[in-house]
C-alpha cells in the first residue's frame, strides 16, 4: 500500500511542484540583488533617444507575408511527402500554388 502511494501520478506531480518551488525560493533568497539605477531601468536603444511616437506596424502587409509563408510552407511539405506518388500530383499542386501566388501578387504590390 505504501509503495503504491509513492509511485502514484498525483503524488509524483505534487512532489515535483514542491521541489520546484523550493529550488525557486532558495535561488531567490541567495541570488544577488541589484540596485535599480536610472541606466538599468531605461529602455535599450544603442544609445539613441527613442522616437516620441510608437512604431505602427502595417498589419495588412504582415498578413500578405504570412499568407505567402503558409503557401510556400505547405508546398514544401507536399513536395517533400510526395516522393512515392506519380509525378503529376506534385506538378498539379505546384501549378495551383503558382496560380494562387499570381492572384495574390496585386495585393502585395498595392501594400
Amino acid at each position: 500500500m505504501q509503495t503504491d502511494l509513492l509511485i502514484s501520478l498525483p503524488f509524483i506531480f505534487f512532489l515535483s511542484i514542491v521541489v520546484g518551488l523550493i529550488l525557486y525560493l532558495v535561488g531567490w533568497i541567495i541570488g544577488a540583488k541589484g540596485e535599480k539605477t536610472e541606466g538599468k531601468v531605461a529602455p535599450y536603444a544603442c544609445g539613441e533617444d527613442l522616437p516620441p511616437s510608437k512604431l505602427q506596424v502595417d498589419v495588412e502587409r504582415f498578413l500578405i507575408y504570412a499568407v505567402y509563408f503558409l503557401i510556400f510552407d505547405i508546398l514544401a511539405f507536399i513536395l517533400a511527402t510526395s516522393l512515392n506518388t506519380p509525378g503529376y500530383f506534385p506538378a498539379i499542386y505546384a501549378t495551383i500554388v503558382l496560380m494562387a501566388i499570381v492572384i495574390l501578387l496585386p495585393l502585395w504590390r498595392r501594400g
